[in-house]
């Protein structure tokens, strides 16, 4: 299975840090965020990762190379016109299909074990869902119960957030539209018509979108994060 790094975006909320470096190259643990990502994947047993490119991206493109310091092989996708996460996939897919790929945005720092997602066999999505933390205004989905796979649903009891790491099938972006759009308009109308899967993961997870969450980042990576529990 191959994996994608969304790792294009501007990090408006992490200025002016993300003026002069993007955001998956902000230093967390000694290395950038970026390169604690491509372990991840590496340890997971993914060997191929697509890194998609916008912002600054030619620091990102000079970190990693091809991939072989890190044991992996490495192919950009560069965006001229920046193409959100949904557009931004899409315009991967030569590099990704024809089967189901992970996706794991650039701006997360985690404990989550990669490698359950190779298990994983997927209709049009699988998501990795965490209880929804303090600072975020809303929620994004909540779980069917006894369903098996978890089946993943938007309404009123919407109680979990979306960690930014799945599994997708090229076949979610069938139809979609060229240029830039959010993963989420893929993503809401497959919670609706009941095709969308998931888990819940309860272990450490930060999406580093401000700069009290990239020093919370920094704090758990120079201490010791212990193994996340089972997901459910």
């Amino acid at each position: 299975m191959k994996a994608m790094i969304l790792a294009a975006g501007r990090g408006e909320r992490l200025r002016p840090l993300t003026e002069r470096v993007p955001k998956p190259m902000l230093v967390v643990g000694g290395e950038p965020l970026i390169v604690h990502q491509v372990r991840w994947l590496r340890r997971a047993g993914i060997r191929e990762v697509v890194v998609n490119l916008h912002h600054l991206g030619e620091q990102i493109e000079r970190r990693l190379g091809n991939g072989d310091d890190l044991g992996v092989r490495i192919r950009y996708s560069r965006e001229p016109e920046l193409l959100d996460t949904g557009g931004g996939i899409r315009n991967a897919l030569p590099h990704l299909g024809p089967g189901p790929f992970v996706i794991v945005n650039g701006d997360v720092w985690t404990n989550y074990r990669f490698g359950r997602l190779l298990r994983i066999d997927t209709g049009s999505a699988h998501l990795v869902l965490t209880p929804t933390p303090k600072h975020k205004d809303k929620a994004d989905f909540h779980v069917e119960p006894v369903t098996d796979p978890l089946r993943v649903r938007r309404g009123p009891s919407d109680d979990l957030t979306y960690c930014g790491i799945a599994v997708l099938h090229p076949a979610l972006f069938g139809g979609s539209p060229e240029g830039p759009f959010p993963l989420t308009d893929l993503l809401f109308p497959a919670a609706a018509e009941g095709t969308l899967g998931g888990e819940i993961f309860a272990g450490a997870w930060i999406d580093i979108g401000s700069h009290d969450q990239l020093k919370e980042a920094r704090r758990r990576a120079d201490g010791h994060v212990p193994d996340p529990p089972a997901a459910k």
